[in-house]
């Protein structure tokens, strides 16, 4: 990826996090604002490359994988109420010096606890599926949602819901803000962290984001959670709070 579009690709995602209802015709129209002279077929590309879609009522969403089964949305008529009662995943764009990966973390509705993440440079659902099994090591949900995503419409991925008995729960087509609890934490995420500390390599961004998500969870406080932490909420009847663990 040439400097040029690297810029481009990032300045996309700047402003796909503070608009996330902006698709791609409105982001080409800031783009020209802004002096860059691009079209719109380019930031669909790109933005296909980054794996970014807008969270505005439309077709086409989200693109399943072929072939698969997609589920019915199961929390619009649900009171969110107590910890494991509901997951929720997603994949966005990190931005490095020369190039960019994916972050996929699994955070739980009530207490926004991020119970796990992973990086990866391809958007194979492999590293989605690893992420998932190490949330489960920490608990059950009994409601996992999803967009329809192919990485989360996979086989293996369904499979290992499945072999729980967990009740599987995917985005719906225009529904704006079905995933919204994942969309605030990519927007703390990069305004606290990855816009502030322009990591250069993989092993940076994960050592960096490593710190991150220790601080979100353990000690920055939500103003919609009486101001506790995440962990504090989701441990508030557990004796020992695990350490997030290290890259092996």
């Amino acid at each position: 990826m040439s400097q040029g579009t690297l810029l481009l690709t990032n300045r996309i995602d700047e402003i796909y996090t503070q608009w996330p209802f902006y698709g791609s015709p409105r982001i080409t129209v800031q783009l020209n604002r802004e002096g860059y002279g691009v079209n719109i077929k380019r930031v669909k590309r790109l933005m296909g490359v980054m794996g970014l879609t807008a969270i505005y009522p439309g077709p086409k969403l989200s693109q399943p994988h072929p072939g698969h089964r997609i589920y019915p949305y199961l929390l619009s008529q649900i009171t969110i109420s107590r910890a494991n009662q509901v997951w929720s995943t997603d994949i966005t764009y990190i931005r490095l010096a020369r190039g960019f990966v994916y972050l996929v973390a699994v955070i739980d509705w009530y207490s926004r606890y991020v119970l796990s993440w992973e990086l990866s440079n391809t958007l194979e659902n492999g590293f989605c599926v690893t992420a998932l099994l190490n949330a489960l090591a920490i608990a059950i949900p009994e409601i996992f949602n999803t967009d329809q995503g192919s990485q989360f419409t996979s086989d293996d991925f369904l499979a290992v819901l499945q072999n729980r008995e967990i009740h599987i729960s995917m985005d719906s087509r225009g529904r704006a803000l079905d995933n919204i609890f994942v969309e605030r934490l990519w927007r703390s995420v990069k305004y606290e962290n990855v816009y502030i500390h322009h990591y250069e390599t993989m092993d940076e961004a994960y050592a960096g984001l490593a710190t991150y998500f220790q601080f979100y969870n353990e000690q920055r406080p939500h103003q919609s959670l009486g101001y506790q932490t995440p962990a504090e909420v989701y441990f508030e009847e557990r004796e020992v709070m695990p350490i997030i663990r290290a890259r092996v």
